[in-house]
């Protein structure tokens, strides 16, 4: 009589063939080698190392992007306040004023903003002068990561209008 185990036939011959039959019938069951662990590990944190200071390098990007965004949103206010009151704010008032009533100006029809002005992306508050220089109204600008004048790439200032 023969039985069955895995579709695999198991007669009575030797041991050793029944454990060759047993070995067929459950497959191999072969896990990874360390070494095989440890190259997989290694072109991870080679593509790690090569992709990483790339994506790091737009997060800068993303926020001197943001930065500009932002500052629309501020110039846009700022002229609403100028159509309301015929004058932009001082630099003493600041871009507080964009939001709360500073020293009772006749025609504030604020808040401008719907909530407090933003800092710039780097967590600094925007720098806000009127009047500007070289004729203008107003100047509205970050320096950057840096947060001083100048500078290049995320550390590059970024002016309004």
């Amino acid at each position: 009589m023969h039985e069955r185990s895995s579709g695999v036939a198991l007669t009575g011959a030797s041991p050793a063939g029944k454990r060759l039959a047993q070995q067929r019938g459950k497959g191999f069951r072969r896990g990874f080698t360390l070494l095989e662990l440890l190259v997989v590990l290694l072109i991870i944190a080679l593509l790690a190392g090569y992709v990483g200071p790339k994506l790091f390098g737009e997060v800068g990007k993303a926020r001197s992007k943001t930065a500009a965004s932002q500052m629309k949103g501020i110039e846009s206010a700022l002229d609403r306040y100028r159509l309301d009151t015929g004058r932009y704010p001082g630099t003493e008032a600041g871009l507080p004023a964009l939001t709360t009533n500073v020293g009772n100006v006749q025609g504030w029809e604020g808040p401008y903003m719907s909530s407090q002005v933003p800092n710039d992306p780097w967590g600094k508050p925007y720098v806000y002068r009127s009047p500007g220089e070289n004729g203008k109204d107003y100047d509205l600008m970050t320096f950057g990561a840096d947060g001083k004048p100048g500078g290049t790439g995320e550390d590059a200032d970024i002016i309004g209008k």
